[in-house]
């Protein structure tokens, strides 16, 4: 009986948790920091260039490999 008594204690310690966990959450999100229009305009330009070179890039491996199938 007494051992059902502590299982009951526990699992009731383990819901009034719950807020505290709520709590916590909302810290951690205070600490967030957003980028500034000026970063993201910064990486998402770079982005973009890079998506470009890698095209570039393929584009002319596969040229280059269609041309070496042309040729045998």
């Amino acid at each position: 009986m007494a051992k059902k008594k502590e299982k009951v204690e526990k699992v009731k310690k383990q819901k009034e948790h719950k807020p505290g966990y709520l709590k916590e959450v909302k810290g951690e999100l205070k600490k967030v920091t957003f980028p500034s229009f000026k970063e993201v305009m910064k990486y998402t330009l770079a982005t973009i260039l890079f998506c470009v070179v890698l095209v570039g890039f393929f584009l002319l491996l596969n040229l280059l490999l269609s041309g070496l199938k042309g040729m045998f």
